[in-house]
């Protein structure tokens, strides 16, 4: 397992991406999955920096860890700020019109969509969001 803490700020996306991609590189992940990947990252990273800790500047970790048998990983962050299940709110309705639904929650349903499996845990403290996905082209 690796990990990489770093202040919860949008600019330091590029970052929290280059680490993550380095490891999914490592393990030969194809690129359409990385793709998927990265795109799950993002929207929790932000989502943490825009959210979690209101006015101030807290901390994220994130650990990437990667499992061979079967090829799998699993990205799970880790934050102190405000406790928030971003899994509880209802997916949105995608058969609304962008003029009928409600906004917000598209960025998380998408997630959901594109991970093999997400789980949220509130855990001393610390909000614990992970994000599992195969390795392998379906």
């Amino acid at each position: 397992m690796k990990e990489l803490i770093i202040d919860a700020l949008t600019e330091n996306l590029p970052q929290v991406l280059g680490f993550v991609d380095e490891q999914l590189e490592a393990a030969q992940c194809p690129v359409k999955i990385q793709m998927q990947i990265d795109i799950a990252v993002e929207e929790i990273f932000v989502n943490i920096a825009h959210y979690a800790y209101e006015q101030e500047v807290g901390t994220a970790a994130v650990r990437v860890e990667v499992t061979n048998e079967p090829p799998a990983v699993q990205i799970t962050f880790i934050d102190q700020g405000i406790p928030y299940d971003p899994l509880a709110k209802a997916d949105p309705d995608v058969t609304l019109s962008i003029e009928e639904r409600q906004i917000g929650g598209l960025g998380i349903f998408m997630v959901k969509k594109t991970m093999d499996d997400v789980e949220y845990k509130y855990l001393d403290g610390h909000n614990v969001l992970t994000l599992k996905k195969g390795l392998v082209s379906k």
